[in-house]
């Protein structure tokens, strides 16, 4: 009896078949790569090019000595802005009007997020589309409307005056933000608490809040930059000189020189972003996460 042996198996190894694969994913990562770095240079250029005008001299910006790595640094600009007393009355004004803007905003935003959120009401839908439709109103078209209130209110060249118009400004959105991270929390955890014994605001505080941390820092920071960069609403309320905030001392500030000062104003604008800068590095961590966390739902 014969017997045939089966013909030899053809063995393709598994790395000559990966191996285009990987060089394509990586080649295809390494193009993304410069691309990303290239982005980020176009975005951060900016920033470096008026730190780098900021310490220079004033022959150096208006002739041909302005260079993009100076050797030798002219700390003249910041030590003028500095002295400056109208600087730091502009920025504690500024401090005071964010303050008040954030807090009296992202109060007012959890109420209202959380009635639209958790509470099925007849005009739900309703209050949901005046929200956007509010936010889309361009701020310019309510100056007239909303100096007249303040003037009526007697809040002019107040700083409650305008963190209240600050914080409504900042109101829809924020509401908007965290009625987001308010639905990827489970009702059923505040239900459980109920149980327990809570209240209905009882379980919103202890349970749901809490869990609301990285939304209520990514909702502050939009508060917190909408209001200490603002300019033309401090412009029509603050009239007075005494009451400005950082981006009005800083426009009056170039008014105060026969030609535009752009070494002060370079160096003015680091100073002013300086708390900025500072607020991120501190929140940054939660803020990644609240962005990403407020487009899940749970």
């Amino acid at each position: 009896m014969t017997t045939t042996s089966a013909p030899p198996k053809t063995v393709v190894t598994r790395g000559r078949t990966t191996e285009p694969r990987r060089r394509r994913s990586t080649r295809s990562t390494s193009v993304f790569a410069v691309i990303g770095v290239a982005l980020a240079l176009v975005w951060v250029f900016p920033i470096y090019w008026m730190l780098n005008s900021s310490l220079q001299t004033d022959e150096q910006l208006y002739g041909s000595g302005l260079t993009l790595f100076p050797t030798d640094l002219f700390t003249g600009n910041f030590e003028r802005v500095i002295a400056d007393q109208s600087f730091w009355r502009a920025m504690g004004m500024s401090a005071t009007v964010t303050a008040l803007a954030v807090v009296v905003a992202v109060l007012t935003a959890i109420a209202a997020a959380a009635a639209v959120s958790r509470f099925r009401f007849r005009s739900r839908g309703a209050v949901i589309l005046v929200i956007l439709v509010i936010q889309m109103i361009p701020a310019e078209a309510m100056f007239i409307s909303q100096y007249r209130m303040m003037d009526s209110w007697d809040l002019i060249n107040s700083a409650l005056g305008l963190a209240l118009l600050y914080a409504g400004h900042s109101i829809p959105i924020t509401i908007w933000m965290l009625k987001g991270f308010i639905d990827g929390v489970p009702y059923e955890l505040e239900e459980a608490g109920q149980v327990d014994g809570l209240s209905h605001f009882g379980a919103f505080r202890h349970i749901t809040l809490p869990l609301l941390a990285p939304g209520l820092v990514a909702s502050s920071i939009f508060a917190f930059l909408s209001s200490w960069n603002e300019y033309t609403l401090a412009l029509v309320i603050m009239k007075d000189n005494a009451f400005a905030t950082l981006p009005l001392w800083l426009r009056r500030f170039n008014v105060s020189y026969e030609a535009t000062d752009w070494g002060g104003i370079m160096a003015g604008s680091a100073l002013i972003a300086i708390p900025v800068i500072i607020v991120f590095l501190i929140v940054q961590g939660r803020m990644a996460t609240g962005l990403v966390g407020g487009a899940v739902k749970g």
